[in-house]
Order: C-alpha cells, then structure tokens, then sequence
C-alpha cells in the first residue's frame, strides 16, 4: 500500500516551483490558476521573495499547496502516474490536509487557494502580533511534552499543537507561557526548546475566532466526495465522509496535528511506501516514527523521474 502526503508550513523557501515552472507548462497552469484565483502574483514571491512576504501566513499556506499540487500536476500529465491508481490513502500535515483533499478530488484548485488564502489572514487575526508563540520541543515524547505544557501554563495557554515524531513535539500558546516552557524544557527531561519563527499560535484554543472564520467559509465550500481517504490531523483516522472531514477541517484549526499517531495508524492499515510530494519535511518525520517502509520526498524533476519509474 502506498500514501502520499503533504507538507506543511515551514516548508515554504524563496525559489520554490521555479525549476517545475521552467521544465513543465504543467505546473505553470498550476501556479497561473492560483494567481488567478487570488488575485495576486504568488508565484512570483514564491520565485523571487522577498522572504519576509513569502514567510506571511496568508502567502506561505496557498504557496506550499500550489508547489505540491504542481508536483503532483507533473507526475500525472508529464509522467501519465495518477495517484487514485497508485496510491491507497492521503494525508497531509495542518495546511497540507487541504492540499491532500484537493489531490483527492474534494476541493478544486481555485477553491483551495482562496480557503488556504482565507485560513492564513484568520489565523494571523486570531492573536494580536507579540500575544501568542510556538516553541519545538526537540528530544521530547508526548508525555513530556503534555507535562512540560501543564508546568509552563500558569493560568494562560500552553497545549501540545503538533506531535510530529516521537522526539519532536511542538506546542503552542501564550507567548509568556510558551517562553518558560523552553526554559523548564531541561527540567522535563527534555533535549532543548527553540522558540519558532512563526506570526501566530496555532493548533491552540487562542485560534478560536479563526476556526469560526473557516466554519464559514467551509460552508459555503464544503468538501466534495473525495477518490482516496483521507488520514485526519485531528484523529489520526480515516475519513472517506465529506460532512465528517468538514467538521473536522474546523477542528483542525484550534486542535492538536496528531502527525506521529497518523503515520502510525497508516503503517498499521499496511502502508508501506509513503510519497511526499513538494517538500522534504514529512519524510524524515515518517522515517523516526516507523520501520521497515520506503520514504520518498519529491521536489525536483530529478525527483519525478525517479519516482514514476520506481511506481
């Protein structure tokens, strides 16, 4: 059985899609559509910066999608590999879930840039600038982490928002709760903290205005049937039902990315190659949390060569 998965944010970096964009009018459609969508030129910020508008929320979530989706665009027009035919399941890390959704035919392109655009300039909104922060948490299992949180928190929000293997966990908050948690981090048994250069506390309770935001928007976008299932961020289960990922796309917002468990239940469902497509992130990450699979990152055509000949 084989997955492909998608990336989250932090995986964005100036340059990023320009060699697919060059090698293939396949993706350029891709990166066209979503400027169009938007109406801006993102895939000129995706190639040329400046970083600083890159790295804004609002342009990093429908930047990373629309690099994945024109990876997956070239696998299956440049290279004739449908993923419905060689893939058993998707998943995708926080933003990433949208892309695997619209990979798996529940959302248009168009549709989800303007929800991935929409997602971002709600969650920056949620949290005055300075109010919140995230921390990672490097040598730290989930129980050490969980604990560490309850330490840190004092009254304000300190809560697990991503476990992403089973030496990496990250959590999310208040800045001035989050700001002792690195400190105490040693004290837990944990390796280190390090603060993260990120605009916002996501995956928390403080980005509650921001999951109403997208309550809305899903809505009026609900998500279609979808042709492979999906292993969601919030349960780390599989969902064929759109009305149930709807829901959970909602959650998703203000609850834990639950990474680790998911590559975990895929394992145990007899996934044994997983595909990420447009980054090199999730890879690693599968790779600390399970034996005995094949992991494949795909960036470059280089990289698509490789894989369409290996599947």
């Amino acid at each position: 059985m084989r997955a492909f998965i998608f990336p989250g944010q932090g995986s964005q970096k100036v340059g990023m899609g320009a060699e697919l964009a060059e090698a293939s009018a396949a993706a350029r459609e891709v990166f066209e559509e979503v400027d169009e969508a938007l109406g801006q030129k993102l895939f000129a910020i995706m190639r040329e910066g400046p970083e600083d508008q890159l790295t804004l929320t609002e342009n990093a979530q429908p930047a990373i999608m629309a690099n994945a989706l024109a990876t997956l665009r070239v696998l299956e027009k440049d290279f004739g590999v449908s993923i419905v035919d060689k893939g058993d399941c998707v998943a995708g890390h926080s933003l990433g879930e949208y892309t695997a959704l619209a990979a798996a035919g529940a959302f248009s392109l168009a549709d989800t840039a303007r929800l991935l655009k929409l997602r971002g300039q709600a969650m920056q909104a949620a949290v005055p600038v300075g109010v919140g922060a995230m921390c990672a948490l490097l040598g730290a299992d989930i129980d050490k982490a969980t604990a560490l949180a309850a330490a840190a928190a004092e009254g304000e929000v300190c809560e697990v928002a991503n476990d992403n293997d089973p030496g990496q966990v990250v959590l999310s908050g208040h800045k001035c709760a989050i700001e002792r948690a690195v400190a105490l981090a040693k004290d837990h048994g944990i390796k280190r903290g390090v603060l993260l250069p990120v605009s916002a506390p996501f995956h928390c309770s403080l980005m509650r205005p921001a999951a109403d935001a997208m309550d809305e928007a899903l809505s009026l976008t609900p998500p279609n049937a979808f042709r492979l299932p999906l292993y969601a961020n919030v349960t780390a289960a599989e969902v064929t039902d759109p009305a149930e990922e709807r829901r959970l796309l909602v959650e998703q917002v203000t609850g834990r990315v639950r990474w680790r468990q998911s590559v975990l239940a895929m394992k145990a469902a007899g996934v044994e190659h997983f595909v990420e497509l447009g980054g090199k992130v999730l890879g690693p990450m599968v790779g600390r949390t399970v034996d005995e699979v094949t992991v494949t990152s795909v960036v470059a055509m280089a990289d698509l060569e490789a894989l369409a000949k290996e599947i």
